[in-house]
């Protein structure tokens, strides 16, 4: 008997090139004396013992507990109950759309809605190269053809111009991918979708909370995809949704996701169906999650302001974006490493981890990834090969605060300083 084997590929075997592009291991993180004390210690330290500053992790607070105990108390735990509907309806108001589903997680919420929307073999899809690998194998599971786009150089989103050279006759959906938090120029794609018939299906895995035009990412596309792992700014541990004001793609993504069960007769399917569903535990948090959605951003804001405030001053970070008509949510805290700084973004991350500091690298694109390789070998996509070589995160967690932020700063500074010294 035979098991699944991988695609076994190196960087190096790619190209030289492409092998100065892609990270390497992360730092090995070491903890840190000098790191200033919080409240929120974890409960293996001890107050005075030294520490490290993760590069995420959740806020809870509020009605976490008692919902999930009420879960418990009454023996609603799977995927029924009330809290699935109140987390729908509530998410549902918070992105100003007319309907929630709530699934298993981010990525079976994009192939739940590609699916819904009959997206299948002969299929093409529009995609960025810049994004986590969920968007392309969601694409990949309906067995539609992935087609790759490069990203625009200041907000780090797919480039609109490219999405309107890759359409063919053949093209039946889009993903516009929120980057980082920060939304997609929506509008002119949506022109572009009405002109030639397409769905759009926002991957705004990354961006709850927030708005373009006014107007709140889940709301600007045909539907959209959220994800609330551990990461994200709202969280249900695992979990996923779809927003739309399409009552009829929301009916089928509910059936779909449920083993398509027939309404005539129990037991009796219509369509391939899914196990996709949320658990009620799950929804239970996911709901004292966005009764606090609006705080838990203004946090992330507010921590993004002060990083912003107080890297300008040191020549080389690049921070970022926010256009004059968006607000970003930043999910994740992002700069780039330029040749101004003095050492590369690698050089820098060990630095920071021997100060107890956790970064993370941005994406590697998809098309460097080794399971999509042979697919798209030889197209190249030079704005989202830079973001590679050069981004990375610094620790963004909502329960940030301004005394880690300034040392994570001076962190830095005393990094540059370092290098220009030697």
């Amino acid at each position: 008997m035979k098991l699944l084997q991988p695609v076994n590929i190196t960087p190096e075997e790619m190209g030289p090139d492409i092998a100065q592009i892609i990270p390497g291991k992360d730092p090995e993180l070491h903890v840190s004396a000098s790191l200033p004390p919080v409240k929120r210690i974890p409960v293996h330290q001890e107050d005075d013992s030294p520490r490290i500053i993760p590069v995420c992790e959740p806020t809870l607070g509020g009605n976490e507990t008692k919902y999930v105990l009420e879960c418990l108390e009454t023996n609603w735990i799977s995927s029924a109950g009330k809290f699935i509907t109140a987390f729908e309806e509530a998410f549902a108001a918070a992105c100003q759309t007319e309907y929630a589903v709530a699934c298993a997680n981010g990525t079976v919420a994009l192939h739940l809605a590609l699916a819904a929307m009959d997206i299948g073999p002969g299929d093409e899809v529009i995609l960025p190269t810049f994004t986590m690998i969920a968007t392309i194998n969601a694409v990949t599971y309906t067995g539609a053809t992935p087609v790759l786009v490069d990203s625009e150089p200041y907000t780090w989103n797919m480039d609109i111009n490219q999405v309107a050279d890759k359409i063919t006759p053949r093209t039946r959906a889009i993903i516009p991918m929120h980057t980082y938090g920060h939304p997609v120029d929506m509008d002119p794609l949506m022109e572009l979708a009405e002109k030639h018939d397409l769905w759009v299906l926002e991957d705004a895995a990354e961006a709850h909370g927030a708005t373009y035009r006014g107007r709140k990412v889940g709301s600007l596309g045909h539907a959209a995809a959220f994800s609330f792992y551990a990461n994200k700014n709202i969280t249900t541990g695992e979990g996923g949704m779809i927003t739309t004001n399409n009552r009829q793609l929301a009916d089928l993504c509910r059936n779909l996701r449920d083993h398509a069960f027939s309404p005539e007769r129990h037991f009796w399917h219509k369509y391939l169906g899914f196990n996709y569903r949320m658990t009620n535990l799950q929804a239970a948090v996911g709901l004292a999650q966005v009764e606090r959605m609006d705080e838990l951003v203004a946090a992330r804001r507010r921590n993004a302001a002060r990083y912003t405030e107080r890297l300008a001053s040191i020549p080389g970070i690049t921070t970022p974006p926010e256009a004059p008509d968006c607000t970003n949510v930043y999910w994740m805290y992002s700069v780039l490493v330029e040749d101004e700084f003095g050492m590369t973004r690698d050089e820098l991350r060990r630095f920071l981890a021997h100060e107890g500091i956790e970064t993370r690298t941005f994406f590697i694109p998809l098309h460097f990834q080794p399971i999509y390789y042979q697919t798209f070998k030889g197209q190249r996509f030079p704005v989202a090969e830079n973001l590679c070589k050069r981004g990375f995160y610094y620790p963004s967690a909502s329960s940030l605060t301004r005394r880690e932020i300034d040392y994570i700063v001076d962190a830095t500074r005393r990094a540059q300083e370092q290098a220009r010294a030697a």
